[in-house]
């Protein structure tokens, strides 16, 4: 099926200027966040005036390859890895310089999974890191002084002079690769932001305007960019959005080694040491799969290839927790593909799941220091007049299955002597990437891949079959 994500942002505007019934109460019912913001751009000469030499710089070569690269019609092509050397001061390579985005979109995506709190009728969590700096990364280039800074912070986008551009070659490169991002920027009739953050926002990032009129036609735009996966992202508009940022995702990928259904069954997964639901557990009975276990984070680690150079990445803990704060701590993506070891044919279980996930983020933002963007942002190179973000929303929708994974959104080694096996049946955490830029397209932890069902108590434990097995031997901290 589909991954979907959306983030929808929306600045509120006062001509009257700060209001007490403008803001929300904090003790009020949260806005819902319809949106998948998409990266909008800063005006050439506002950027000027505040981004370091080095920043401003790199930008001026950027604006002279997109240039030479945009067609008439819009649409933008993806720079040379030359141009990429060439922007960035010969630094680094195209290459370092992708994998330095996508080490900071993991960074991003793996703080917001451990502020993101599951519930009883969402005990899975799914985002899409990649939608998620694409929308923050937009709405920084509208941004100025300490909110600028904020955001860079919070980005991990400090490392990079050339961020925004590297982040908008890699973003072409997934659009060559059949994995394109959609963006649009829906303004209210009367609104009129900067011309230049208008210029940006569709030269860097394809963010085509458009008038905003009803919510009926925002999910249909929505529809259609995640090809049918998520069919109602909004219920409503917050009162005075007079902009709206969106962006939406969708990937499919196919297995480079298919599950038989014919080997598709009903067997158990354990939530924890007391309860177990039942799945659709798919069956490889020589599956080649690269594992290995991870001493640090005290769990066994699998990487399943998606024809063309994608991945899902599980990490399943032996304790059968999965503790987000320890992952995002001590999970060094290229690390982990540095430590992966060849291949070996061995009996493999993945569960069956089709899930979706949907949150106001603005809790979490908050709770990540990004609070100040829902009180008072300084969003100077938007508008002079006073703006802030009134509500994000982050919707995704992911399918596993024998084929391979879909997904659409509006805003993760033990070689075994003899019969060797890996059974995903317990609480993991799981990443789709690209392989070459190390970039995650999502990340999720999976408690109950079947939440709709009853939950079963263990009475008697100790059967061999309530446990993943790697090498025969059971998982320590497993049901015995």
């Amino acid at each position: 099926m589909n991954f979907g994500f959306l983030i929808l942002l929306f600045l509120c505007y006062s001509k009257q200027g700060w209001t007490e019934d403008a803001v929300e109460p904090a003790d009020g019912p949260a806005d819902p966040v319809m949106l998948t913001p998409l990266i909008p751009s800063k005006p050439r000469s506002d950027l000027e005036d505040s981004l370091t030499p080095d920043i401003t710089e790199a930008l001026t070569d950027a604006s002279h390859v997109l240039d030479a690269d945009v067609p008439s019609s819009g649409q933008k092509e993806g720079s040379s890895e030359e141009d990429l050397d060439m922007i960035c001061d010969g630094e680094m390579t195209s290459q370092q310089i992708k994998r330095v985005v996508g080490n900071a979109i993991m960074k991003l995506g793996l703080s917001y999974l451990e502020k993101l709190r599951p519930g009883s009728e969402q005990p899975n969590v799914i985002i899409s890191p990649l939608s998620l700096s694409v929308a923050l990364s937009q709405l920084m280039l509208g941004a100025i002084n300490e909110t600028e800074e904020l955001l860079l912070h919070h980005l991990h986008a400090d490392a990079l002079p050339c961020y925004h551009t590297a982040l908008s070659s890699l973003l072409r490169n997934f659009h060559k690769q059949s994995l394109p991002i959609a963006s649009r920027i829906y303004l209210q009739t009367g609104f009129e932001p900067k011309q230049g953050f208008m210029e940006d926002s569709q030269k860097l990032y394809d963010s085509e305007p458009a008038t905003l009129t009803t919510v009926n036609e925002v999910n249909e735009w929505v529809r259609q960019a995640t090809n049918g996966h998520i069919m109602e992202f909004l219920t409503s508009l917050p009162m005075n959005t007079v902009m709206m940022l969106i962006n939406a995702m969708h990937y499919k990928g196919e297995w480079l080694t298919r599950f038989d259904p014919r080997f598709t069954s009903t067997e158990h997964f354990y939530i924890d040491e007391n309860q177990f639901v039942d799945v659709d557990m798919m069956l490889g009975t020589k599956y080649p799969l690269s594992l290995f276990t991870h001493v640090e984070l005290d769990a066994q680690v699998a990487r399943f290839p998606f024809k063309g150079d994608k991945s899902l990445l599980v990490v399943m803990p032996t304790s059968g927790y999965v503790n987000t704060t320890a992952i995002m701590s001590m999970l060094n993506i290229s690390d982990l593909y540095a430590r992966f070891p060849r291949e070996r044919n061995m009996q493999v279980k993945l569960p069956k799941f089709k899930l979706e996930f949907n949150q106001d983020l603005q809790e979490a933002m908050a709770r990540l220091g990004l609070g100040n963007l829902f009180s008072e942002p300084k969003l100077g190179r938007i508008s002079d007049g006073p703006l802030f973000v009134s509500s994000v929303q982050h919707m995704s929708s992911v399918e596993i299955n024998e084929e391979g994974a879909e997904a659409a959104a509006a805003t993760s080694v033990v070689i075994s002597r003899s019969n060797p096996s890996f059974a995903v049946n317990q609480p993991f955490f799981f990443a789709i990437m690209d392989d070459i830029s190390q970039t995650p397209f999502f990340l999720g932890v999976i408690s109950n891949p079947n939440p709709g069902a009853a939950t079963t108590v263990v009475t008697s434990p100790g059967n061999s079959d309530k446990i993943g097995f790697i090498d025969d031997k059971p998982f320590e901290g497993s049901p015995k």
